[in-house]
C-alpha cells in the first residue's frame, strides 16, 4: 500500500477514498506543471473540482499531499512493472519487459521526472524512500536470478542501482526529450548493452579508432620530437 505521510488523515469510506485520490492526482498535475514552490492547495483543489476545506480534511499542507504523491508514484510504478514481467521465461526478458514497462508510465506520467527530483529538497527521506523501494526489489529479483545462473554474479545491489541509472536516463532522453526514436529500436539497443556489456564480441569487428593509453601518447610524441631534432 502507499505509505501515507504521518500527518497526512486516512479516510475511512470509499467516498472519502475516492476524493482524496481526486486530490492526489490534482496534485500530480499542479507539481509537474508549476514545480513545488509555484503550487499552491488553491490550484490543488481547482484542478480536483473540491472546496478548499475539503482539502484540510486529508491533507494538513502542501508539503503533506506532495510525500504523499511521490510514495504513491512509487508504489504505482512498481506495482505497473511487476505486472509487465509477471511469467517471464527468464532474466533477460524480464528487462526486456520491465524497460518496455518503465517507458510506458514515463510516457503516462510524463511529470515524474519534474516530480520526484524535486523531492529531494522537500523531504530527503521521501526521496531516498522512492528510490531504495525500487532498488530493494530489483535487488532481490538479480540475486534470485544470479542464483539460478541466469546471470553473471556479481554484487546484486551495485548490479541494480546500475541499472536504475541506465534506465532513468533512457526514460528521460528518449521518451521526453527525443520521443521520435523506434521504441523497438531503443529497446533493442539497450538490451543488447545489458545482455553483451561494451567490450566487442569474439570475432566482432569494429571501426572505432583504439586510443592509447597516456604513457604510449608520450612515448609516441617523444619519438617524434627525437626524429624531427635528428633532421635538421
Amino acid at each position: 500500500m502507499t505509505q501515507v505521510s504521518t500527518l497526512a488523515k486516512a479516510p475511512q469510506t470509499s467516498k472519502g477514498q475516492r476524493t482524496r485520490q481526486k486530490l492526489v492526482e490534482a496534485a500530480e498535475h499542479e507539481f509537474a506543471e508549476l514545480g513545488y514552490e509555484r503550487a499552491s492547495v488553491a490550484g490543488i483543489v481547482a484542478r480536483a473540482e473540491v472546496a478548499q476545506g475539503t482539502f484540510y480534511v486529508y491533507f494538513p499542507d502542501k508539503k503533506s499531499i506532495f510525500v504523499e504523491l511521490v510514495d504513491s508514484l512509487s508504489v504505482r510504478l512498481r506495482r505497473f512493472l511487476s505486472a509487465a514481467v509477471a511469467g517471464q521465461p527468464d532474466r533477460l526478458a524480464v528487462e526486456r519487459a520491465g524497460l518496455r514497462a518503465f517507458l510506458d508510465f514515463c510516457e503516462q506520467h510524463r511529470g515524474l521526472y519534474r516530480i520526484v527530483p524535486q523531492a529531494e529538497f522537500v523531504d530527503e527521506a521521501c526521496y531516498r524512500r522512492y528510490y531504495r523501494c525500487l532498488a530493494d526489489g530489483y535487488a532481490r529479483g538479480l540475486k534470485s536470478a544470479m542464483e539460478r545462473g541466469e546471470l553473471r554474479k556479481l554484487d546484486p545491489e551495485i548490479a541494480a542501482h546500475c541499472l536504475m541509472g541506465l534506465t532513468d536516463m533512457i526514460g528521460q532522453n528518449f521518451v521526453l526529450w527525443r520521443p521520435s526514436i523506434s521504441r523497438e529500436r531503443l529497446i533493442d539497443q539497450v538490451m543488447d548493452l545489458v545482455a553483451h556489456g561494451l567490450a566487442p564480441r569474439a570475432g566482432e569487428v569494429t571501426n572505432l579508432p583504439v586510443r592509447k593509453s597516456g604513457p604510449a601518447r608520450a612515448a609516441k610524441r617523444a619519438s617524434r620530437a627525437a626524429a624531427k631534432a635528428g633532421g635538421k
